[in-house]
């Protein structure tokens, strides 16, 4: 895996390098992670805290992560450490399905937009939805950190919406 380290209103020194290097490789032992697989890292500084941001694109998933603390160091430990509770989270969702392998189970997707808290439109995307059952599509949405995914069912081939509720679970919103 390659790394790709950018520091945005910080400086990226050979110690810090090498620690954020260090930690991902150990990534690989827990999931397929090609030598062609690029990890985008993004190190911001704040005035009381430091946040890191890993996004790494696989040709099975994308697994994606960010966190702060005041010391870059333990970011970058609490990263490592969500990045793998994702990973292990998945493999023990798809290991229940009997007769699906999990490389099977992990299929490639684009990396949705994050929500802007600006009243303003700022960004436009348009998606394809896929055609897949509601579990993988609770997958997908959970790999990829966000609230809601939209997809086609694969039974009623209808577009549909699920979402991580307030009080836990997950809801289902399906057009007519």
């Amino acid at each position: 895996m390659k790394i790709n380290i950018v520091g945005k209103n910080y400086a990226v020194n050979q110690a810090l390098e090498e620690r954020v290097t260090k930690k991902l490789k150990g990534l690989e032992r827990y999931f397929l992670i090609s030598e062609n697989d690029v990890a985008n890292v993004l190190l911001t500084s704040y005035p009381t805290k430091e946040k890191i941001e890993v996004t790494i694109p696989t040709k099975f998933a994308i697994l994606r992560a960010e966190t702060s603390d005041a010391d870059v160091f333990n970011a970058i430990d609490k990263v490592v450490d969500k990045l793998k509770d994702q990973i292990r989270r998945q493999k023990t969702r798809l290991a229940n399905k009997k007769g699906n392998p999990l490389y099977e189970a992990f299929l490639d997707y684009d990396l949705l937009g994050e929500p802007d808290p600006a009243d303003e439109i700022v960004k436009t995307k348009s998606i394809v939805p896929e055609k897949l059952p509601l579990d993988e599509a609770i997958a997908k949405m959970d790999l990829l950190g966000h609230s809601f995914f939209i997809y086609t069912d694969d039974e009623t081939d209808k577009i549909a919406v699920v979402y991580v509720r307030n009080n836990g679970g997950y809801g289902l919103i399906e057009t007519e």
